[in-house]
């Protein structure tokens, strides 16, 4: 518990009295908002924002790494494997982001990295994070991710490994690949009001970080588990590590929020919002619950289905529109929804989709037992 609390208590204290240094210094070396054309002409509000410092998820990143280190040296255990590896994705797909940001910053333009480019960059980061899961095991055999589709728990009939060892590994690297690319690219679709992402993100890692602390409780390594209980215990490799490592990003994306929140002095920008689906990626194969995420983390599905949603009903119908303007919050604004109602409104629905991702958990875990 110590860890936890020093963990959330460093990260939180980082990013809430260090991001003012941070913004004048992003204002200094000219690290501003560029805001797209069409924006400009369909949200007139939007201009206001042009020039805003922008790549903040940097700060959040760096608390969150200062936290973490914190926190596992004040609980006198190392880091481990799985806590490296939720960084490793949050780091990895954070630069992914930064260098979208800085083309953007330094041409001046909304363009930055292409699609596919973009693409290709999160799978580099995804392969070696599944190679390095799937290996390390510990002294009982347990390795930081597994072989199988996980709901609640690992999916027996649902085993990669059941088709040969070369197809396996060729799947799993696949599916872990596509789930890296789809987070992150949903939470970034996200990120378009002020702190939309950053609030949702905190509902969304503190959901599993009371998941895996619940998994280190009913572990079944754990010589004080009840025999009864043992038939629900949890394979989880780390479970308070992974504990620990998100409630240092939840602290740390806590003081950012103080400084991103309507109306923001500083935007999280595509380093930030990629980092937010990475931890998510993390989280999700390492505790081995890929398919529950969709409900933890549904709040970051809205937007990119609502895209998906246009794009098709465009097609379909000869250029008629579904939505006044895709992602579905930007619909809203077009609708007169002021901006500061979208965002809270959006936080509730985050935390109602958080909150019954982790209730179905605890409900599963009453079923095995």
């Amino acid at each position: 518990m110590r860890s936890l609390l020093a963990a959330a208590t460093i990260s939180l204290a980082f990013t809430l009295f260090l991001t003012p240094l941070f913004i004048r210094l992003f204002e200094r070396i000219g690290w501003g908002q560029v805001i797209r054309t069409p924006d400009d002409a369909t949200n007139p509000s939007h201009h206001a924002k042009r020039g805003t410092p922008t790549m903040g998820g940097l700060i959040f990143i760096a608390g969150s790494i200062v936290g973490y280190t914190v926190g596992t040296l004040t609980g006198g255990a190392p880091p481990t494997i799985s806590g490296l590896l939720v960084i490793w994705m949050m780091v990895g797909l954070g630069a992914v982001g930064f260098i979208d940001d800085f083309m953007k910053v330094r041409q001046q333009r909304s363009l930055g990295l292409s699609g596919w480019r973009k693409i290709v960059g999160q799978v580099i980061v995804a392969l070696p994070f599944a190679i390095v899961a799937l290996n390390f095991p510990n002294d009982v055999g347990e390795t930081p991710a597994s072989p199988y589709i996980s709901f609640f728990r690992d999916i027996p009939m649902l085993s990669f490994m059941a088709l040969g060892a070369v197809i396996g590994w060729l799947l799993y690297l696949a599916w872990v690949s596509f789930l890296s690319v789809a987070w992150s690219n949903a939470t970034n679709l996200t990120d378009g009001l002020d702190g939309l992402a950053t609030g949702a993100g905190i509902f969304t890692v503190s959901a599993y970080s009371l998941i895996t602390f619940w998994q280190f409780q009913q572990r079944c390594t754990s010589d004080s588990l009840v025999a009864a209980y043992q038939s629900a215990c949890y394979d989880t490799r780390d479970p308070m590590d992974l504990t620990i490592v998100a409630a240092s990003f939840v602290g740390a994306l806590v003081g950012f929020l103080w400084w991103n929140a309507p109306k923001a002095k500083i935007f999280m920008g595509d380093v930030g919002s990629m980092a937010i689906g990475g931890v998510i990626v993390a989280m999700s194969v390492l505790s081995r619950t890929e398919v529950l995420s969709v409900i933890v983390a549904g709040i970051f599905i809205i937007g990119p289905g609502s895209v998906i949603l246009q794009r098709y009903y465009f097609k379909a119908t000869g250029g008629k529109r579904l939505f006044l303007m895709s992602p579905f919050h930007h619909h809203l604004e077009m609708r007169g929804w002021p901006e500061i109602t979208i965002v809270v409104r959006m936080w509730i629905i985050a935390g109602m989709l958080a909150v019954s991702g982790v209730g179905l958990f605890y409900v599963a875990w009453l079923a095995a037992l």
